[in-house]
């Protein structure tokens, strides 16, 4: 028996129900299944391909036992202002409570731009921006909360944000200046552990966790370079023996809570 298949108009578009002609054929009762169109759960990255003249956008989908995605498409929206606008979309049955689609999975949607992307920027379904400087081709780099351009590696607060967000660190973490000049910074991060229940809050425990972690400045701002938590140049001049005496003759032992 063949299944049949009716449009729905929705507020938000149009859904399709489909009778999935297997359950109907087992049970004798047709089951309706709602595709509807969907963007990605989350875009894990963007590279060039073909030369540049393609972009490959990696996502995150639904998944399950039964099929959860389909017509997945990456495609051309519009070029404004040196940025490259795309779309990702596919439809799924994933808001069916009954559908299955539990899990997730790793999709890769290809993008024809027709010319070399070159150095304009990327925007993912109004949302997430690439650029192709300071990234390792054919990837991009996605920008992060201070733009695309980073900030240039100075002894200012905005320019220790941007080292402190780069650092391999739990989010929310804070930092203390120890010493900085044109090519050196050292900053001490301490990350506050233990149960979520507000700042300054009676009955929570908490801990900190701290690191002092070194940068060296380059092109891209600062760039973190080593991690040590003793007093003075000895132990960190094991690591970095051409940083300068002045930046660690008074550094006193990091307290790590």
């Amino acid at each position: 028996m063949l299944g049949t298949a009716l449009v729905v108009l929705a507020g938000c578009g149009s859904k399709t129900a489909e009778t999935d002609e297997t359950d109907e054929e087992a049970t004798g009762v047709a089951t309706a299944s709602a595709w509807t169109l969907a963007a990605p759960i989350r875009i894990d990255g963007v590279r060039t391909a073909d030369g540049g003249r393609s972009l490959v956008v990696d996502s995150e989908v639904p998944d399950g036992a039964r099929d959860c995605v389909r017509s997945l498409r990456g495609e051309l929206d519009t070029v404004e202002h040196g940025t490259v606008y795309v779309k990702v979309t596919y439809e799924t049955r994933s808001q069916d409570q009954d559908s299955g689609c539990t899990g997730t999975r790793q999709v890769k949607a290809t993008v024809k731009l027709g010319e070399p992307l070159g150095s304009r920027r990327v925007m993912v379904n109004s949302m997430d921006v690439y650029t192709s400087v300071g990234a390792t081709p054919p990837a991009l780099r996605q920008c992060g909360e201070n733009g695309c351009d980073p900030t240039p590696p100075r002894c200012t607060s905005s320019s220790y944000r941007q080292a402190v967000n780069d650092t391999d660190i739990p989010k929310h973490t804070s930092w203390e200046e120890r010493g900085c000049d044109d090519t050196w910074l050292v900053l001490d991060l301490s990350t506050r552990m233990g149960p979520v229940c507000g700042d300054g809050a009676d009955g929570c425990p908490s801990s900190g966790v701290s690191q002092r972690w070194f940068y060296r400045a380059d092109s891209s701002g600062w760039r973190p370079v080593a991690t040590n938590g003793d007093a003075g140049c000895v132990g960190i001049h094991k690591i970095l023996p051409e940083l300068p005496e002045h930046l660690c003759a008074s550094l006193p032992r990091l307290d790590r809570g």
